[in-house]
């Protein structure tokens, strides 16, 4: 199955992401995910670009702030989506672009926010099409929400993976459930790249060591 076809035909997506031993020492390797359907079978990964010095350094000092691209790949490892992480200090962004025709598919954009966790998804023109707004006591559900409505379109949520599995290879688990059977393509999409920002806005281990 591919990953487009899963999109379409499933209501739950796993993201997991897949930390190298290197990580236990504190030191930051490139980001790297497995996607991959309830049952475990693999539809697709996703891969930090990236693997001179200078991409080592950058990821060293200025971990989740710095400027980068991950790649989104189907089973058969033809990259599909292309996500985008410019310089920032405050407010974190990702662009996502198709990556044959480079057609941008929208963006997530962190918010001001004091007592909860807040971002909002862009279409291709800067419209906001979703809200997540999460309260901080809620530390692993995300809800997906469109603006104006109390219904969600979608949750995602880190899941524990166990004491082990926390603690050594595969740190973070992330589900992704789509309510909404009226999604489109290019939005199932952006809510499979919200489980990449998340990942690195809230739970990156180097971007929360800089922020300390």
């Amino acid at each position: 199955m591919s990953l487009e076809q899963a999109l379409s035909s499933q209501s739950t997506i796993i993201l997991r992401q897949t930390r190298e031993l290197a990580e236990l020492f504190g030191f930051e390797t490139r980001n790297k995910y497995s996607i991959e359907l309830e049952s475990g079978l693999s539809v697709g990964f996703a891969a930090e670009q990236g693997k001179g010095f200078l991409g080592l350094l950058m990821r060293q000092l200025l971990g989740h702030w710095r400027t980068f691209t991950i790649l989104i790949f189907d089973s058969t490892r033809q990259p599909l989506l292309r996500a985008e992480h410019p310089f920032r200090f405050l407010f974190q962004r990702l662009e996502i672009h198709e990556h044959a025709s480079g057609a941008k598919i929208g963006a997530l954009q962190q918010r001001f926010a004091i007592l909860s966790k807040k971002f909002d998804f862009e279409g291709p023109n800067g419209e906001i099409v979703f809200e997540v707004r999460s309260p901080l006591w809620r530390i692993w559900t995300f809800p997906v929400r469109r603006p104006g409505q109390s219904r969600d379109t979608a949750v995602v949520e880190k899941k524990w993976s166990g004491l082990l599995r926390e603690a050594f290879t595969d740190q973070d688990r992330f589900r992704i459930r789509f309510d909404d059977p009226a999604l489109t393509a290019e939005e199932q999409k952006l809510i499979l790249a919200a489980g990449l920002f998340i990942d690195l806005l809230y739970f990156e281990k180097k971007a929360n060591s800089n922020r300390g």
